[in-house]
């Protein structure tokens, strides 16, 4: 299929297309620590979100802490929880402009990387009605998880040299892991890139739009699509600079107005959100999931490139109710 004209056209299916991999943990009964560390039961797991609803598209899961620990970084595991980045790989202060130098780029195989290829791969043979499209991070939003957020923020002001440095190395392997997907027969990718938008509109065009349409140019044709995701508060000043990323699609959180978000980006820019996954997903109702879904589709009604989505990635302990009363809402307008 030709994956580009598949995201055009998605607007006018009607259907969702929510960032919902992770509380299939609930439907398989497997733990997180499980589908984040076993190929075969995290393609289970997105094989029976696709059976249970009749979403636009597939997603594996969006586990942002898998780039970071193939660069060496440690990262935290529970049973409950998706993994998380402890402390910092990396400083400019202690280990200065050699240390980004001398920073390895990792290959597909290190850490768990072949681990999420291979799952990918498997969701998307048990998956044939829809395409499949796997989670990668950002190459700001994985240099700030190499060196911290706080400091990935102020190097942007007071280490560009340095900063810029760990952006090639991220960008690099990131082409590489995302043409990894690619050759498995995945149909895209969505990037999430929610750091660059806690920057200003300046340094969003300085540290991420150039790195990230890198990434995209590396990868995206008509048989692979890119999905921009950005939750950050500030992206509503960046609409001008995200437009020329060349995404297929643009996909933003519920920080932000999504309507404003409509109305800033290209009329022909499919744009997706930004159901609360924290406000709704877990701590909703059915009612309240459904009067959510009814007033943003009632707002959005004069822009026929929406997509109904979660604002974000949705997490492991959502509530099935609310989740299933997303998708009601959606079909039943």
């Amino acid at each position: 299929m030709n994956v580009l004209e598949w995201v055009k056209a998605l607007p006018g299916s009607k259907k969702a297309l929510p960032l919902l991999s992770f509380p299939s943990v609930s439907l398989t009964k497997e733990s997180v620590y499980t589908v984040t560390h076993d190929a075969v039961k995290q393609a289970q797991g997105v094989k029976a979100i696709a059976d249970a609803l009749p979403l636009a598209a597939a997603v594996t899961m969006m586990d942002l802490s898998v780039e970071a620990e193939a660069f060496g970084a440690e990262i935290a595991t529970s049973d409950d929880e998706v993994p998380t980045v402890l402390g910092e790989l990396l400083s400019a202060e202690v280990d200065g402009i050699e240390g980004a130098m001398a920073l390895r780029v990792p290959v597909v195989g290190d850490g768990r990387t072949a681990l999420y290829v291979e799952a990918a791969r498997l969701a998307k043979s048990m998956v044939t009605d829809r395409p499949t499209f796997a989670g990668i991070i950002g190459p700001y939003s994985l240099a700030g998880r190499l060196m911290g957020v706080t400091e990935a923020l102020m190097n942007c002001l007071c280490e560009e040299e340095f900063t810029h440095e760990v952006l090639r190395k991220t960008t690099d392997f990131l082409k590489v892991y995302a043409k990894a997907y690619k050759e498995v027969g995945l149909d895209g990718i969505v990037m999430a890139e929610p750091l660059a938008g806690l920057l200003s509109p300046d340094l969003e065009e300085t540290f991420s739009a150039p790195y990230v349409k890198e990434i995209i140019d590396a990868v995206q044709d008509d048989t692979f699509a890119v999905i921009y995701h950005n939750c950050g508060p500030n992206i509503a000043d960046m609409t001008e600079s995200l437009a020329k990323n060349g995404a297929a699609a643009y996909h933003f959180g519920d920080a932000v107005d999504l309507v404003t978000m409509l109305e800033r980006m290209p009329k022909d820019a499919v744009v997706m959100g930004n159901i609360s996954p924290s406000e709704q997903f877990v701590s909703g109702t059915p009612e309240s999931m459904k009067a959510s879904v009814e007033t943003l589709l009632s707002r959005a009604a004069d822009y026929d490139n929406f997509v109904l989505s979660s604002g974000c990635d949705i997490p492991p302990h959502a509530k099935w109710e609310n989740i299933r009363a997303f998708v009601e809402a959606r079909n039943n307008i």
